[in-house]
């Protein structure tokens, strides 16, 4: 499962052979994200990122969280090599090298995490994304540790904001597979695989921080 192209990421066209890809949401929403993370993350530990995209997210976070390591993954070699780009850029030496990691594959390249972090992917990706994602958590995570996602959900007995019904509409029209999650089905996902209900931040621009802890 590659990243979808809607991530949108861009080169900069001054960069020449610079493979740093630039994501004009992590820019928008890091420091959101960051703030939610810097309260519900450990001290220190491994910290997994899957489909990091461009690893902006991941060099900011562990430029603001020192004493945690984090391991950012993609299944895009485009987005793999911006990774390594950008954590080399950053002199940072708590970013480890990108591993390649599809959610949907049945095994992953990682033995144990402390705390797993999946930032704009479930609605962009096919709903055998989301069951990897879970099933791998439940094995990597030990009770306590948290699962954190972001993105926009469809609520219970709540309509769609504008802004997000016209990013499902498009996102369906891309691709059938896709779209805004149920946040009850994403629950059940989160249940079935031995974690907690999920305790929900409300965030910028109609998006959600969805913590799940394991039991």
């Amino acid at each position: 499962m590659s990243k979808p192209q809607f991530w949108q990421p861009t080169a900069d066209p001054q960069a020449g052979t610079d493979p740093r890809l630039h994501a004009p949401s992590a820019q928008r929403n890091r420091d959101a994200i960051l703030a939610v993370l810097a309260d519900i993350l450990p001290s220190s530990g491994l910290v997994l990122e899957i489909a990091s995209g461009s690893g902006e997210h991941a060099v900011h976070f562990a430029g603001a969280l020192p004493g945690l390591t984090f391991q950012p993954s993609d299944p895009s070699p485009d987005a793999v090599a911006s990774i390594a780009a950008w954590a080399a850029e950053s002199g940072l030496g708590n970013v480890r090298a990108p591993l390649v990691i599809d959610a949907t594959a049945p095994d992953w390249p990682v033995e144990s995490a402390d705390a797993i972090l999946c930032i704009n992917m479930i609605h962009i990706a096919p709903w055998a994304a989301a069951e990897g994602l879970f099933r791998h958590a439940g094995r990597l995570l030990k009770p306590g540790q948290p699962l954190y996602l972001y993105g926009p959900y469809r609520r219970p007995d709540r309509p769609l904001e504008p802004g997000n019904a016209a990013f499902d509409e498009s996102l369906r029209g891309r691709d059938p597979a896709w779209g805004l999650r149920e946040l009850d089905a994403v629950a059940g996902l989160g249940a079935a695989s031995g974690f907690t209900a999920p305790d929900i931040v409300e965030m910028p621009s109609n998006n959600l921080s969805v913590v799940f802890r394991k039991i």
